[in-house]
């Protein structure tokens, strides 16, 4: 069952929970500004994300108050100025992410409230976070209002000038997210760390997958594997073959799995732990 809405027919604040809740996590923008005397603002925004690489596009949405249909302080800086620096928020600056969330006047530095390091920009005016682990120069290139009333979304389409990525956040020429250790929005009060909820799935390197379709039917009709599972295994480019098969059963992860559960059962037990089998041995082959 599920509880149906009309974004029209029920109160914009109510939608406005909802939809955090559920679109979520989302990456934040810690947006610093400057207004056209050059006061400084800084400020997180979660309707935020990349949309392109050439040119280097972000996106962020300082969007109309609910409350009270009223605009904020970085919405107006982007409008006057066109330049704006991205900061990341990593988990140990949460703290002071949410201090520079606050609604101080204007005559406030946000960088001095959040006791944070303003660091000069090389492109742009607006300083950077110091102590954020990527901060990105942006220009302005546009801002599309969604709508006039309160919670109506303002798009600050924004164009990387420059880059600067903290040296330790790197492995080797690849970026670890552990190290980056980013903090994401969700709903009401709730946040979540990144890197402790980070997982892998087999990439298949721009080759067709099987389809659940051709599996076979003793898998598609398990009641052992999740849909979550069978997915995983409907990815993988053909079906092993006899030997391959045998060079998995005799390995040690399918030989841990056979003594444990002993070998009087062993084709209800190889049906069962087909998936486990195939992805250690498309782990081993690695899609090449």
């Amino acid at each position: 069952m599920y509880k149906s809405y009309d974004p029209k027919e029920i109160p914009t604040s109510q939608l406005h929970e909802y939809l955090l809740s559920t679109i979520a996590p989302r990456p934040i923008a810690w947006a610093s500004t400057i207004d056209a005397n050059g006061k400084v603002n800084l400020a997180p925004f979660s309707f935020f994300n990349v949309f392109g690489s050439n040119p280097p596009t972000l996106i962020f949405s300082p969007a109309r108050r609910v409350r009270d249909n009223t605009t904020k302080h970085t919405l107006e800086n982007a409008m006057a100025t066109k330049e704006v620096v991205i900061n990341i928020a990593s988990y140990d600056l949460v703290g002071q992410m949410m201090l520079s969330s606050a609604e101080f006047e204007d005559d406030v530095n946000e960088f001095e409230a959040a006791n944070l390091t303003p660091e000069p920009s090389l492109k742009v005016r607006p300083p950077r976070v110091k102590e954020s682990p990527a901060q990105f120069e942006c220009i302005v290139k546009d801002i599309i209002a969604t709508g006039d009333q309160g919670g109506a979304g303002n798009l600050v389409i924004c164009e990387i000038v420059h880059v600067h990525l903290r040296e330790d956040i790197f492995d080797g020429e690849k970026i670890d997210p552990r190290k980056v250790d980013n903090v994401a929005r969700m709903g009401y009060l709730y946040y979540t760390r990144a890197a402790e909820g980070l997982f892998e799935l087999p990439n298949p390197k721009g080759k067709t997958g099987l389809g659940f379709d051709r599996l076979p039917d003793f898998i598609k009709s398990s009641h052992t594997l999740t849909g979550n599972e069978l997915a995983r295994l409907a990815s993988i480019s053909y079906i092993p073959g006899n030997d391959e098969v045998t060079m998995v059963e005799t390995s040690t992860g399918m030989a841990d799995i056979l003594s444990k559960y002993g070998n009087s059962k062993i084709e209800d037990i190889w049906k069962a732990a087909w998936f486990r089998a195939a992805f250690l041995f498309f782990k081993w082959i690695k899609f090449s």
